[in-house]
């Protein structure tokens, strides 16, 4: 059959499928792109030529940032369990560079994205053409070199038949639950037009089935040894949890052995807030319930978490000098860490099988309920920042309250930067895995907005609610006008605080003064410390075609949100809280280094408490 290169990598894209426990569905349903020199005619004439002929079926969807459109196919295959996520084309040169942030945050998630930037001729015939890099070391150097530190896989398609094994690889690791992330192949704009006489086996139907490994027998039994012989000890559950569905078997072997849970952003909503188990959030930002049986657990049992920094509080939170680990997880660079007893399983697997053969064991009841009683205490505590009455402006814990409160179990909640991911760890009450949509292994300010459109194609009969702050919304806002296009019904809540609250706490506990996190003129001092700027963020939503409604108090903000929920097209619901208001209580800490000399008293200052704090950190070996 003889296609372009183009046409050949859509019909084969079209015919991609996953299957887990039975079910089968498109591995790629869809392409987002936009389009520029480098991929108009090629990828571009290919999707077209699919839709008006029906030769395969590849949705496109146009995005208004290159950036963006990673976002939203990373958020999509996020909801989806990684057992589907979309392709993303962007034209030669600033297009496809723009792609590397959202490559990266891909990739550090874990998540499967399939990236195509266009690339410089491979003939070479009119170099330099435009936004080519002209490296002086080498002639085979593009700016696309750049994604392969932030690529699972990478290749460069020069000749067309390249495409058939360079394909079947990329399928390979977005389908791989330990190897997957970005995906990256590179098409040069000629190649892509170029055309080729295919074999026919190269577009059939393809199933790249997603196994779930089980326990070796040996490695569970020295699981279950270590447990058997815990007396405090705690389970700390992360995303492999949610990727694995393995929520049901999770419950199930908490409540039968009293174990309590806490949780990672990426495993929230796996046992439910309220589940007697409950521990809440763990780490930098977690709850002081969760982080105090961390301080006292003498063996953690990580499940599908990779023990991030802000999940040990940097290596701080798990104190007692004898603790043990045993690793659930499904990577081994996750399951050895800490020097922990590995279990290399998938987690709904390895939970059953753990379940099975610890039958009869459980924590000692007065163990049991010191866990519950903590976790009522931090409810009570959470209460308290959901109810402040702070004046004039209310605080942002006030609004999560009222958030929360109006939403229900199913309902999806978008974030990813700034103060409220450490906010919403503490506070927020799921009890659904998928409700709780935030991503904090890259922390990238503007996910959120293009995240929405992501989570809504994915789960278009949940309502999907973006949390967004004013410094995040800045950078990415323009998602909006695809939401609308697409007739996406999204609710967005923008909280307009005119600065950056968490890095604004952050800088002041280190002695930098909160320097240079607000948005306010230049003064005479030559600081950014004026008055306000008359930014209105809710002006620039509706100008995007959104539904705005204005807010200046809780209950008016209850009210948007009633309302927001009631319409049926995209509302940006917009309210104003207090840079400086009351956050929740933090009881552990993160490792942020203070500079070691310094002319400011403030900077002294903070060094020493860095320095008294920083002994306490340990190897976990």
């Amino acid at each position: 059959m003889r296609l372009t290169t183009a046409q050949a990598l859509v019909r084969f894209l079209a015919n991609q499928h996953s299957e887990r426990d039975g079910v089968e569905q498109r591995l790629i349903p869809g392409c987002f792109g936009i389009f520029g020199h480098g991929n108009v005619a090629g990828i571009g004439q290919a999707l077209l030529q699919a839709a008006r002929t029906g030769e395969a079926d590849l949705p496109y969807y146009l995005a208004r940032n290159e950036q963006g459109q990673v976002h939203a196919a990373t958020a999509f295959a996020k909801m989806r369990n990684r057992l589907q996520t979309f392709a993303c084309t962007a034209s030669t040169g600033p297009g496809s560079t723009n792609m590397i942030t959202g490559a990266a945050l891909a990739t550090t998630n874990r998540i499967p994205v399939l990236l195509l930037p266009s690339d410089m001729f491979a003939t070479r015939g009119p170099d330099p053409v435009l936004q080519q890099l002209e490296d002086t070391r080498a002639g085979d150097v593009s700016v696309n070199d750049a994604f392969r530190p932030v690529s699972k896989y990478f290749d460069r398609i020069t000749r067309p038949e390249q495409l058939i094994p360079a394909a079947l690889a990329a399928m390979r690791v977005l389908t791989d639950p330990v190897e997957t992330g970005a995906v990256t192949l590179a098409l040069p704009q000629d190649v892509q037009a170029e055309a080729y006489d295919w074999p026919e086996e190269f577009f059939r139907r393809r199933v790249w089935h997603i196994d779930r490994p089980v326990p070796e027998p040996e490695a569970l039994a020295r699981a279950v040894e270590l447990l058997r012989s815990a007396k405090t000890p705690l389970i700390v559950a992360g995303g492999g949890v949610v990727y694995s569905e393995a929520e049901r078997e999770l419950r199930a072997f908490a409540a039968a052995t009293g174990i309590p849970v806490a949780d990672t952003h990426a495993g929230k909503g796996a046992v439910p807030w309220d589940h007697p188990s409950a521990a809440g959030g763990i780490g930098s930002t977690g709850t002081t319930a969760a982080n105090a049986l961390a301080a006292e657990a003498d063996v953690v049992l990580g499940i599908g978490t990779r023990y991030s920094d802000f999940t040990t509080a940097s290596h701080t939170v798990f104190g007692n000098p004898a603790v043990k680990f045993v690793n659930l997880n499904v990577a081994r660079l996750d399951a050895a860490k800490h020097s922990a007893e590995m279990v290399l399983a998938d987690a709904k697997r390895g939970i059953t099988a753990l379940h099975e053969a610890l039958a009869g064991w459980q924590v000692d009841d007065a163990y049991r309920t010191r866990a519950r009683l903590l976790a009522q205490e931090w409810n009570r505590t959470a209460d308290e920042c959901f109810r402040v009455g702070h004046q004039p402006l209310p605080a942002q814990t006030e609004i999560l309250g009222a958030l929360n409160d109006e939403l229900d179990d199913r309902d999806v909640v978008v974030n990813a930067a700034g103060s409220m991911p450490g906010d919403l760890q503490m506070l927020w009450r799921a009890r659904d895995p998928k409700a709780y949509h935030v991503e904090y292994a890259y922390s990238c300010m503007g996910y959120e907005v293009a995240a929405g459109v992501g989570a809504k194609m994915a789960a278009p009969d949940r309502e999907v609610v973006v949390l967004v702050g004013d410094g995040s919304y800045l950078m990415m806002a323009q998602e909006i006008v695809t939401m609308v296009a697409e007739r996406l019904k999204v609710i967005i809540v923008l909280v307009q605080n005119h600065g950056f609250a968490s890095i604004g706490s952050l800088s002041e506990s280190l002695g930098s003064q909160r320097f240079g996190t607000s948005y306010r003129y230049r003064a005479d001092s030559g600081l950014l410390e004026g008055d306000v700027l008359p930014v209105d963020l809710a002006a620039n939503a509706a100008s995007l075609g959104a539904t705005v409604l204005r807010a200046s108090t809780v209950d008016e903000f209850r009210t948007a949100v009633k309302q927001a929920k009631a319409n049926s097209t995209t509302t940006v619901v917009h309210v104003e809280t207090d840079l400086l208001g009351p956050n929740p209580p933090g009881s552990a800490w993160w490792d942020v280094p203070v500079s070691e000399v310094s002319d400011l008293d403030s900077t002294r200052e903070a060094r020493e408490t860095y320095a008294e704090t920083k002994r306490q950190q340990r190897p976990y070996l």
